[in-house]
């Protein structure tokens, strides 16, 4: 038995009269990866004709074995006295071994199929990281005193994007995933097995992004979409995904942000580096203000006194190394030690009242996402990566008061939030 190609021009002539039965797929769009098609029987006549589509591929199933199998679009006659053909385009290894080997464990059922497998590139998958990542932000590096190395910024960072991916070997994804489903097998059955595992790999990524021959800083990860491809297939990050007859077309990191404390972290780096800074311009311009105070022709002493103003400009930055130019030698006079005790300042204990402002503040930022329903509380959703929408208002229903983001009743009436 086998499948044996249509003639160009059969479509429109009398031949296809003498097809019993037609067997055909519609578009499986962007969801469905696997379409069980049959007739009424169970058992696909003679000379029957089966219409594989573009992006398709359609496997011949009888009674628990595959007799046949082609990814190349067109009209294809059922015959079960040939041999099979194998008008397989890119699947020609893999059907050859799928007919040589595919039993299904030896199960045997009473019935013959057409199985059309959806081969187009699936896009538009969202993902999200529950919990922040480690990262090494070079960036925001800094000297190691003991070896003179550079020591990169510790943080954690969060990660939303998509990424889009294709069915690579028909006979694995149905042996390892779908079977023999009745009717269809969709895209959602594996979506939440997939952005785990898609996650795992992105953390596989940024380990090698980070590390010190690539020192990708976090703010640059968005444009390392090629080179992420590059590293996933270098290394096979996705050999799990892999094993299932999937791969992973493309992965594009649309967002990144690090968590509270890793900002903190940054920000009191830029302090200090822009403190440093400003100090080391300070320490520059007065050493040459010095050099040019004692050539000065007119007279050093108006150009010391010029310094002294400078100093005094810059909030005595300059400490004692500017002092020391004209400051008077003679001891000063030693003042009475004085031994009255100041009175103590109240301690302000706010760590309490901030903690209780926190939680409050992180409570009337939750939200729900649209697209799965999971809590959040940032600008996406940690679950799928879909974006905060923009209003997220809400009124009473009752009374016309707005409801605060996250609470179950109306403050005012008590009415329970729909």
């Amino acid at each position: 038995m086998g499948l044996i190609k249509a003639a160009a021009g059969a479509i429109g002539s009398t031949f296809k009269d003498q097809w019993k039965e037609a067997i055909r797929c519609e578009d499986m769009g962007n969801d469905i990866l696997m379409m069980k098609k049959t007739t009424s029987t169970g058992v696909i006549s003679n000379k029957s004709t089966i219409i594989v589509g573009p992006g398709q591929c359609a496997i011949i199933y009888d009674n628990g074995r595959v007799i046949d199998a082609t990814a190349e679009e067109g009209f294809y006659t059922f015959d079960d006295s040939s041999t099979p053909s194998f008008f397989a385009g890119q699947f020609g290894a893999v059907f050859k071994e799928m007919w040589q080997r595919f039993t299904y464990n030896g199960k045997s059922a009473k019935q013959q199929a057409v199985f059309f497998f959806n081969v187009k590139e699936i896009v538009d998958n969202k993902f999200g990281t529950k919990t922040p990542i480690p990262y090494q932000d070079w960036l925001h590096s800094m000297t190691n005193e003991m070896n003179g190395k550079l020591t990169p910024l510790s943080i954690n960072i969060r990660c939303y994007g998509q990424y889009s991916f294709k069915m690579t070997n028909p006979a694995l994804f149905m042996n390892e995933i779908a079977g023999t489903a009745d009717i269809f097998y969709k895209k959602e059955l594996i979506e939440g097995q997939m952005r785990s595992e898609v996650v795992g790999v992105l953390q596989n990524v940024l380990n090698e992004l980070g590390n010190s021959i690539n020192q990708i800083s976090p703010l640059e990860l968005p444009s390392q979409t090629d080179e992420m491809k590059q590293m996933m297939d270098e290394k096979v990050f996705d050999e799990p995904i892999r094993a299932r007859g999937i791969s992973i077309k493309s992965f594009i990191i649309e967002s990144v942000t690090p968590d509270e404390a890793s900002q903190q972290k940054i920000n009191d780096y830029e302090l200090s580096a822009n403190a440093s800074m400003r100090k080391g311009k300070l320490t520059s311009d007065y050493g040459e203000a010095v050099k040019a105070a004692a050539s000065n022709s007119s007279g050093s002493m108006n150009g010391f006194m010029g310094i002294g103003m400078m100093n005094m400009a810059s909030g005595g930055v300059m400490g004692g190394v500017a002092q020391g130019v004209w400051q008077d030698t003679t001891p000063p006079v030693q003042q009475p030690a004085n031994n009255q005790v100041q009175p103590q300042q109240p301690v302000n204990n706010s760590s309490e009242v901030n903690s209780q402002s926190s939680a409050e503040t992180s409570n009337s930022n939750e939200w729900e996402c649209l697209n799965c329903h999971s809590k959040a509380n940032g600008k996406f959703c940690p679950e799928c990566g879909t974006k905060k929408p923009e209003n997220t208002k809400k009124f009473c229903s009752n009374c016309g008061k707005e409801i605060r983001e996250g609470a179950k009743f109306c403050s005012e009436c008590g009415t329970k939030v729909e």
